[in-house]
């Protein structure tokens, strides 16, 4: 909690909104790694680990900084929510590809299932 309180402050960002997105990244599991090669619990794919400081992927407090960047830099971006949770899915290519939220279906549920996840952690 620690961690996510830190990143929440540098990052502008609520701290049920980080859980909701470690929760349905990776169940809170600091050791996950995706079938697609995202790592941690924020589940960061590995071409970004530069960019957003991140040297250990496995590291708690540097996944969750890490994420909490990205996320703000997509909430900056696109200045919606359900736009900046596709890109953190998707990628940001996808959104300006669609100027919405892609029409996957694995980005819609992703999307979805945050935002509920999100408002039932604020309660």
């Amino acid at each position: 909690d620690r961690y996510i309180d830190e990143a929440a402050g540098r990052f502008a960002l609520d701290a049920s909104l980080l859980k909701a997105i470690m929760k349905v990244e990776s169940n809170f599991d600091p050791q996950a790694v995706s079938h697609k090669g995202a790592h941690g619990l924020m589940q960061i794919m590995p071409d970004n680990f530069s960019s957003l400081g991140i040297r250990d992927p496995f590291d708690p407090r540097q996944n969750i900084m890490g994420g909490a960047r990205y996320l703000r830099k997509m909430l900056n971006r696109y200045g919606d929510l359900s736009l900046a949770l596709a890109a953190y899915n998707a990628g940001p290519g996808a959104v300006d590809r669609y100027n919405a939220i892609p029409p996957f279906n694995e980005t819609r549920a992703y999307v979805q299932s945050v935002l509920s996840n999100y408002e039932a952690l604020k309660k």
